[in-house]
């Protein structure tokens, strides 16, 4: 998320409207629209000034993590055919060990015909190609893990 787009969010959690925040900044709502717009950006003051007024702290407000911007950057800009000469299961096994040695540990005969299953199910019911069913499944599974689903 970029900077213009956390200061609407914040202002629009906090229930004010851009005139709102002009007015209890004493500037003009064009100028908190170019914040939002990121067409120009708030001094210190301002920024300390809008953290206040929007109840969170100044990390919060400019909650930008570069690190993330850049890795999606990467990510985009990296080519379907180099993404396929990746393997995906070592690079993350280096963040989470678990990927590498779960297939010691874990009979995948007790669990693949089950996620075939409901592959082949996404596939049929909405006529998804193969890749988007599995990215189907894989998004429900982190949406039970982030508590989204039941």
């Amino acid at each position: 998320m970029g900077f213009g787009e956390n200061l609407m969010r914040s202002r629009k959690k906090s229930g004010l409207s851009q005139e709102e925040v002009a007015a209890k900044l004493g500037i003009s709502r064009q100028t908190v629209s170019k914040w939002e717009l990121e067409e120009t950006l708030p001094d210190i003051q301002q920024a300390k000034k809008l953290s206040t007024l929007y109840h969170i702290t100044l990390d919060e407000l400019v909650e930008l993590d570069l690190q993330v911007q850049e890795i999606q950057q990467v990510i985009e800009k990296t080519s379907e055919e180099t993404q396929k000469k990746i393997d995906w299961t070592a690079m993350w096994a280096k963040k989470y060990p678990v990927l590498a040695s779960y297939p010691q540990e874990v009979n995948l005969e007790d669990h693949v015909p089950g996620l075939k299953a409901m592959l082949a199910r996404l596939e049929q019911d909405y006529h998804y190609i193969r890749q988007d069913a599995f990215l189907v499944l894989k998004d429900i599974l982190a949406q039970i893990w982030n508590g989204k689903a039941e």
